[in-house]
């Protein structure tokens, strides 16, 4: 009574609380006749002694629920080791049953696995399990057909094949069949492909095959190697934008070396004097060349200090004319070059834009570790080491041999033809940066001098420097249309992706996680440098020195996925 809401107070005067039931004081065969009717499964108060979500586990139903959520797993061993748990838990219900504890055993991580691929192949496989168990045949399209599956006593889904006759293992003749599109086969060719030191496609394939079927497994096992993170790291395929367009100091016609490229090259090994006693030191090459007529100016320099720099920059200007913009990598002694003429600038007397109006040089960097970005200046350091190498080789030069052989490779670079060579006999020389430097290549013989007085020298020598960017204009530029490499568009990169940065100096384990902040899309709409946000800062890097991260597999931090277990 006190557990049907009956009122306390009532109890006080109730003989039913204080004696009970008045039948209870008659004799036995007095008491009333209990019925025998079934009680209704319905009621609140009942329940099954076996949860239903636990009954396929016991086997007390022959259908299967989806009581296992796949999805909620990235780690194979964790997912079979749950519900190896799981079945312990089971079995020590039952206190028929001997109670088992401490780690898991062998037999429990078999168990579980059955457990998981029975699940998983009623969720992929349910209409062949049938007419399997209803001894139909299977469908002409099925995807099962080929392998003469069967279902073998723990209720498994197997392969029949062509292999009963070997003398292999039960599991190699007859193994489990898996789709490869269900999520616990990729987690078992995930956790495989780490077992097998990160094998490849064809590796994991085999390995897996020795135990399960998986249908379409090949194609699995490439995305698997193709998406696992460490192996993107070893692979570093890198984004590789398309070739851009030229920009415009590259086809403006203007005066040699207004718009100039800079580039250090070296270290060479120089003599302090000839004969016994000298010491070697090492200097480098200074390299400027005009973007427009790639005529080239090497000088020689004691160090790759910003004040060494800048004396080769005033020689250069001494020699060559004040450059209006100079384009340059990131190094550091060209930092310090830009920032030493800022000083200059600062406390010069005119005012800063009125000097830089009229006789200032603009420094423009490319990002750092893209030398891609000055391709024309990086040709002319390979050229100028092509013939260098062939002539000095590992030969010590005092600095005045050295200076002079920089000149001479100097003439000769600046005599290469810019244009393709005629067959016809007929044409005029081919045009070179000579020509717009002193009007001739400069290792031609020159010509005999011109002694009579002409009034119409000036309109001549104009009308010559005329026809060389006349020719400069139809020939030359004409060659610089066609891309010769990046010829194809490639994945585009977008704000908030994830990306490793390759860098040259460390392996590829080592290299940082970094995610897109910002782009820069050049003329052509196509970003080529973006602002990454790594663990140390946001940084400034090139396109190409970058590696895409596959979506689905992103990181929180350095060597840690995202479990959702």
């Amino acid at each position: 009574m006190a557990s049907r809401g009956v009122d306390p107070k009532s109890l006080q005067t109730s003989p039913l609380w204080w004696e009970g039931p008045t039948f209870l004081k008659s004799k036995s065969c007095e008491w009333p006749k209990q019925s025998h009717n079934k009680i209704p499964s319905n009621l609140p108060e009942l329940k099954n002694k076996v949860p239903k979500s636990l009954q396929c586990l016991v086997g007390t139903q022959t259908g299967f629920d989806n009581f296992i959520q796949f999805e909620k797993y990235s780690s194979y061993m964790h997912l079979k080791r749950t519900y190896a748990y799981l079945l312990r838990f089971v079995n020590n219900c039952n206190k028929s049953n001997p109670k088992l504890t401490g780690p898991l055993e062998v037999e429990e991580l078999n168990k579980s696995l059955l457990l998981l691929v029975k699940q998983s192949q009623a969720q992929s496989f349910s209409t062949e399990i049938n007419d399997i168990l209803s001894n139909k045949p299977l469908h002409h399209n099925s995807k099962l057909l080929s392998l003469a599956p069967f279902i073998d006593s723990n209720g498994i889904l197997r392969v029949g094949g062509r292999m009963v006759s070997s003398n292999f293992d039960y599991d190699k003749k007859h193994p489990m069949i898996l789709d490869a599109k269900h999520h616990l086969a990729k987690l078992i060719l995930t956790h495989e492909h780490v077992r097998l030191f990160h094998a490849g496609a064809q590796s994991l394939l085999a390995s897996i095959r020795e135990q399960f079927w998986p249908i379409g497994g090949r194609c699995l096992a490439r995305s698997i190697t193709k998406r696992c993170l460490i192996c993107t790291r070893f692979r570093g395929k890198t984004l590789q934008p398309i070739m851009g367009s030229l920009p415009t100091e590259r086809t403006i016609a203007t005066f040699p070396f207004y718009s100039c490229g800079v580039d250090m090259a070296g270290p060479f090994l120089i003599s302090s004097k000839k004969g016994r006693g000298s010491r070697t030191s090492k200097c480098y090459l200074c390299l400027f060349i005009c973007l427009s007529s790639k005529a080239l100016h090497l000088e020689l320099v004691s160090d790759m200090s910003t004040e060494a720099f800048i004396l080769s920059l005033r020689r250069f200007i001494s020699r060559r004319g004040k450059p209006g913009i100079i384009y340059c990598d990131n190094g550091s002694n060209f930092k310090g070059a830009n920032n030493e003429l800022g000083k200059l600038l600062r406390s010069s007397r005119k005012s800063v834009s009125h000097f830089a109006n009229d006789e200032g040089i603009k420094f423009v960097f490319s990002p750092a570790y893209s030398p891609h970005f000055g391709g024309i200046w990086e040709a002319g350091v390979k050229s100028a080491k092509h013939h260098l190498k062939r002539v000095a080789g590992n030969a010590s030069l005092t600095f005045e041999e050295l200076a002079t052989l920089f000149t001479q490779i100097e003439a000769i670079l600046n005599s290469r033809p810019l244009t393709p060579l005629s067959s016809d006999p007929t044409d005029p020389s081919p045009l070179t940066p000579g020509h717009f430097l002193i009007g001739r290549p400069l290792t031609s013989i020159p010509s005999l001098p011109i002694t009579a007085k002409n009034p119409t020298r000036y309109l001549r020598i104009e009308q010559l420097r005329q026809h060389f960017w006349d020719r400069w204009r139809r020939e030359f530029i004409a060659e610089l249309q066609l891309r010769t490499k990046w010829k194809r568009r490639q994945q585009d990169l977008h704000v908030g992706d994830l990306v490793i940065l390759k860098e040259e100096n460390l392996p590829p384990l080592h290299w940082r996680l970094a995610r897109i902040s910002r782009l820069y899309p050049g003329p052509d709409g196509i970003s080529r440098v973006a602002d990454v946000l790594t663990n140390k800062g946001t940084i400034r890097r090139a396109i190409n020195k970058m590696c895409i991260i596959p979506a689905i597999q992103e990181e929180t931090k350095e060597g840690v996925p995202i479990t959702s277990s």
